[in-house]
């Protein structure tokens, strides 16, 4: 049957062939699945980035036009800047400018295409920061963005003219004699775009410029170009003006070298009657200054332009049928493109999809809720519940994980989160969702010990401490602390007559460390100890010593890189808590009742993991602003909105349901939390 199946296929593709719809080879539908999620990029992101790149260019006329006034203007001569500007608009070399301009946004908007991602990298470490911006895929960008800065300053120094117009100009010497002499004032500008080509590469790296965010409230593309429109230009100006008197100051130690190289490559000389620019005096020049400045917003705005028609063009939503009649688009609909980690963008457009489904679109949840003919059963929920709940069971085993190495070492492993993370359970310890769909003592959830039965004597310490304290039976203790803490053995000198009520057993500390014991001077009082020799600890070499403070974490790195793909858990969590909630009523066949008890027990459970991580330094405390505009920072508070929307979840399928709930099945303590919120307590 295996092979009559496979037979039918290739005569429906042969017919398809002949008429002209199909003309690649047969493949079996489950082999190349990554070439059957392409389809995404070839006919959706691929034509975005287009269209994106065509409104740039078409935009690219008029700004230049501003540039050319702005650079030429005169207050003196209003009108016969006018005409000036009007001539050179039209002359043969704007126009060949003009069309260099032309490649040098398509080359922009290409590297956007290549470098753009959904889940920004976030560097845990000064270390980690610097192999980024020394990676050679960096290199190589960094490279490709300084030959667009100088292609697009020597297109600005033909259209200001004058002074800054030609490489090298005739000049006597002192004896009369003509020969060709360096324009220095044409050097600075070709080399500070190429200066502000690199700063553009690195601040891009730094400030994840290469982020794509998908905002909350969606408008029409042309409303988001237009409130964003301000903000791109304010950026231009103040980024160009930075960038301008950091290469003042590195053209005034440094500009001999590359002057020096250019007369010996092109055998060209320096005038003795002209001031050298790598000086006070030369560099003091408002007319040079403000051209370096015009010329450095122009390039950038530009460029930024680029990127904000791309971020909004990528960003648009997109409908995926959720089933479809023919076999062959079964890869387009909703179920099968959820499944799907790769390409990302897709991943999120298809969960953005589901949240805005859930909530606007009644034809489209029934559908989600149908049954399968012939058969009954309910594919489409039951593929769209399970992608969803192992997401959400994906980020609690990353909390959960997190948690343990901050209990045990006392400090997160420096991790630094990549673009292209999957979000499935690379870093898990069991594969969620199916094990969801049935009840698991493991992730029952605990009531923490009392914060009160700590000793007072434990002193400062304790307040930190406190409401760390392990619990055996919880999903988050680890195995170091249970091992720690497990009941003692009848063989233990503890056992018998040495326990005590007045004898406590210290609990190990969140944030310490093999050598808390020696902080203050002494060990850990302890009635079996046995004196040993004290050892001098060995001084590490300055190297180590160095290396060692660089990979100390940055603040909120690590927090931040836990929660830097959480936008596709805040949908996940919309569209499962919306359908749960139309599903009282519009649920006819009541496929979802069958998985209401795994979705509340993944919600409470993950609610528990946000809450212990909230708990930790650093976690609760709101990001600093970003400095730079043009760099997407919401990543900073995914982990806030992210809180905010499971609470909002449970409350809407308690508020729905209300005392319905009392017959679903769970555990005693998913009730007790259970019943938090349908009292409104929580």
């Amino acid at each position: 049957m295996h092979v009559a199946r496979y037979g039918k296929q290739r005569k429906i593709v042969r017919r398809k062939e002949r008429r002209g719809y199909l003309l690649l080879p047969f493949f079996p539908p489950d082999m190349f699945s990554t070439k059957q999620s392409c389809w995404f990029i070839r006919k959706v992101v691929c034509w975005r980035a287009a269209a994106s790149n065509a409104w740039a260019v078409l935009l690219l006329l008029p700004i230049t036009a501003v540039f050319v006034i702005l650079s030429r203007f005169s207050l003196l001569h209003p009108i016969q800047t006018i005409s000036e500007c009007t001539s050179l608009l039209t002359s043969t070399s704007a126009i060949f400018s003009f069309i260099l301009l032309c490649g040098v946004i398509l080359m922009v908007g290409f590297l956007n295409l290549e470098y753009y991602t959904v889940i920004p990298t976030v560097a845990c470490s000064k270390i980690a920061l610097l192999g980024q911006l020394l990676h050679p895929r960096q290199f190589v960008n960094s490279l490709v963005h300084c030959i667009m800065g100088i292609i697009m300053a020597w297109c600005c120094a033909v259209t200001i003219g004058g002074r800054y117009e030609t490489l090298s100009y005739h000049c006597t010497q002192s004896d009369g004699s003509p020969q060709m002499c360096l324009n220095e004032y044409h050097l600075i500008l070709l080399l500070a775009g190429a200066f502000v080509g690199l700063s553009h590469s690195l601040l891009g790296v730094i400030y994840n410029m290469n982020y794509v965010s998908f905002h909350t409230v969606k408008q029409y593309k042309y409303l988001c170009f237009k409130g964003s429109l301000l903000l791109v230009v304010k950026c231009s100006a103040t980024q160009a003006l930075y960038s301008v008197r950091n290469y003042i100051v590195v053209y005034f130690f440094l500009g001999y070298i590359p002057r020096t190289w250019m007369c010996k490559t092109l055998n060209l000389h320096l005038s003795s009657s002209v001031h050298p620019l790598d000086s006070i005096t030369g560099l003091l020049d408002l007319s040079l200054l403000y051209h370096l400045w015009i010329s450095a917003a122009f390039l950038l705005f530009t460029w930024y332009i680029t990127l904000l028609l791309f971020r909004i063009f990528v960003t648009e939503v997109y409908s995926f049928p959720v089933q479809s009649s023919f076999p062959e688009d079964a890869h387009h609909c909703l179920p099968k493109v959820l499944a799907d980690k790769q390409p990302m963008i897709l991943k999120f457009l298809a969960l953005q999809d589901l949240a805005l489904l859930s909530q606007h679109s009644p034809s489209r949840r029934c559908e989600v809720f149908s049954l399968s003919q012939p058969g009954g059963h309910p594919h489409n929920w039951n593929a769209i519940s399970k992608e969803c709940l192992s997401l959400l069971t994906d980020l609690t085993q990353r909390l959960v994980a997190h948690h343990d190495t901050v209990a045990t070492n006392g400090r997160a492993k420096s991790l630094s989160f990549g673009s292209e993370r999957k979000t499935s359970s690379e870093t898990s310890v069991t594969s969620g969702a199916e094990d969801l769909m049935s009840p698991r003592p493991t992730l029952l959830m605990k009531t923490p010990t009392s914060v009160f039965t700590r000793s007072i004597a434990e002193g400062s310490q304790s307040m930190l401490t406190s409401p760390f304290t392990p619990d055996l039976d919880s999903p988050f203790a680890s195995p170091g602390l249970r091992h720690l803490i497990a009941p003692i053995d009848q063989g233990s000198p503890w056992y018998g007559t040495v326990q005590s009520p007045h004898v406590m057993r210290r609990a190990p500390k969140l944030w310490s460390t093999s050598t808390d014991s020696q902080i203050n001077g002494s060990p850990l009082p302890s009635s079996a100890s046995v004196p040993s020799p004290k050892k001098e600890p060995s001084k590490p070499s300055l190297l180590a010593q160095f290396l060692q403070n660089r990979k100390e974490q940055l603040p909120e790195a690590s927090s931040q890189a836990l929660f830097a793909d959480s936008q596709a858990h805040i949908w996940a969590l919309e569209g499962l808590s919306y359908l749960v909630q139309a599903s009282f009523s519009e649920d006819q066949f009541g496929v979802v009742q069958t998985t209401l008890p795994s979705i509340l027990s993944c919600m409470l459970v993950l609610q528990e993991a946000v809450d212990r991580h909230f708990k930790l330094p650093h976690a609760s405390s709101k990001p600093v602003r970003s400095t730079s505009g043009m760099g997407d920072s919401t990543y900073k508070t995914l982990r806030f909105a992210l809180r905010a929307t499971l609470k909002t979840a449970i409350y809407r399928i308690t508020t729905t349901f209300g005392d319905h709930l009392n017959a679903v099945q769970m555990s005693a303590e998913h009730r007790k939390r259970l019943q938090q919120f349908l009292e409104y307590k929580e």
